[in-house]
């Protein structure tokens, strides 16, 4: 009885890949640099996705949640008039490089967010949170509830 080459050559390597010590860089964690502080009017991350994009140049990323109202007309509407009772917020993360897939990049710390809500009269609020910790700016920008308006949504399944 003979071995084939190929059995006595996978024989030793795979005795020589065990490890008994866990990859550091492949070990599950949850990204807690990326969470949301309680002390907000409300949680963003309870909503749903209207859109997100990346800024290369600044080394950050955003993403746009609505309520369910607001996810309704987004995904339905191409206009910007959403309805009373529409909650947009913006978050914007930081950005870090992901420990897990090389080149990849995930959220890192909050930079911003934003709300938009849209009064009964059709006029929206808008409020502002920045820097480390996340505290109340002053409307410095009064487009910046409009640009929030504005964005179109994603086209999801």
């Amino acid at each position: 009885m003979t071995l084939k080459p190929a059995i006595l050559l996978l024989v030793p390597l795979a005795l020589c890949g065990c490890d008994s010590k866990p990859n550091p860089r492949v070990e599950t964690r949850l990204n807690t640099e990326a969470t949301l502080p309680a002390t907000l009017p409300y949680n963003p991350l309870a909503n749903k996705v209207i859109t997100s994009a990346i800024d290369h140049r600044n080394a950050t990323m955003y993403t746009v949640f609505g309520n369910d109202t607001a996810i309704a007309y987004a995904r339905t509407s191409a206009g910007h008039a959403y309805p009373a009772g529409s909650q947009l917020s913006l978050v914007t993360w930081n950005q870090q490089e992901d420990p897990r897939w090389f080149g990849g990049r995930i959220p890192a710390a909050p930079k911003s967010i934003e709300f938009v809500t849209i009064n009964p009269d059709g006029s929206p609020t808008y409020e502002a949170y920045a820097g480390s910790p996340l505290t109340k700016i002053p409307n410095l920008d009064p487009i910046r509830a409009h640009y929030i308006t504005t964005q179109r949504a994603a086209v999801m399944p």
